[in-house]
């Protein structure tokens, strides 16, 4: 990967990791649905300036079914799904989930579109997911409810949803320009989470911390996220792409610890240097070193 890419790829996971600091901070009063509905409607609203240009409208036109679809998987679905999962998981650990994503989409790649893993890729997905095991293993002393079972359920469905959208829109809008692609995609939610956003408006109006949170989760986490999302998916290709999910972790953590006091163990904090070696062989930043074969012996 180039500089660039690797910048866009931090800055995703930055972005990426602090809605999850966002969604606990409104979820508990604006209600999953509300909130899911709010992020989508106003990442819409953000990127209708992108709209002026003619050409991104005809392209839209033009491929509007699969953006669609690309809308619901990669933002609808698991926008209300890590919404619920929000009202009783701690931000870090409602991130440790999406670090499985990259494993799906690697392994999704390989049944669906025929990707080839190579031995550094295919160590960098194992050696993530030791990690992600590892961060698992260091969330066990939070000590939830029974409600926390199925909020680690909707977590895995939304990464599900993740590795879906991202194959299927490498395969069907290759060659549309990622700006079209967010911006449709994000209209195409907003339009699907309206009604049941005012159907299920909370009873009482939410406070100004929570407000701030949606803002944050909607112009910063999800329309400018997703430009740069599709920006990469474009140069560098989905599976390395959705590396980006092995440092959500590590971001998401990070924040809940500085805004909200979610602790950090020492089993966390090394599940995160182990998932960060794994996006480094993923990516290809760290290559292992090739072992030169032995002379041969009339060479000798």
């Amino acid at each position: 990967m180039k500089k660039s890419d690797l910048i866009a790829l931090l800055s995703l996971g930055a972005l990426w990791g602090a809605s999850f600091l966002f969604m606990r901070m409104g979820a508990d009063q604006f209600g999953g649905m509300a909130l899911a509905g709010l992020r989508a409607i106003g990442a819409a609203l953000c990127s209708l300036p992108l709209l002026a240009s003619r050409e991104r409208l005809a392209e839209m036109r033009r491929h509007w079914r699969p953006i669609a679809v690309v809308g619901m998987s990669n933002s609808a679905l698991p926008f209300v799904l890590f919404s619920y999962a929000a009202t009783s998981l701690p931000a870090g650990v409602s991130a440790i989930s999406d670090a499985i994503g990259p494993l799906l989409v690697a392994l999704s790649g390989w049944l669906w579109l025929g990707e080839k893993l190579d031995g550094a890729r295919t160590a960098g997905l194992m050696v993530g997911f030791a990690g992600v095991v590892w961060l698992i293993a260091g969330s066990i002393g939070f000590g939830h409810g029974g409600g926390s079972a199925w909020a680690m359920a909707a977590c895995v469905g939304a990464n599900v949803c993740y590795a879906f959208g991202a194959h299927y829109g490498q395969r069907r809008l290759r060659g549309v320009s990622p700006l079209a692609v967010a911006t449709g995609s994000q209209l195409a939610a907003a339009a699907a989470l309206l009604p049941l956003t005012v159907w299920l408006w909370p009873a009482k109006m939410p406070g100004a911390q929570a407000w701030f949170a949606m803002f944050g989760l909607a112009a910063a986490c999800t329309s400018l996220a997703y430009v740069l999302f599709y920006w990469l998916m474009a140069r560098v290709g989905s599976t390395r792409t959705l590396a980006v999910l092995y440092l959500i972790p590590v971001f998401g953590a990070l924040w809940g610890l500085m805004f909200l006091g979610e602790p950090i163990t020492l089993a966390m904090a090394g599940g995160c240097a182990v998932i960060l070696l794994g996006v480094a062989l993923t990516t290809g930043l760290i290559r292992p070193r090739t072992i030169p074969a032995a002379t041969a012996p009339e060479q000798a």
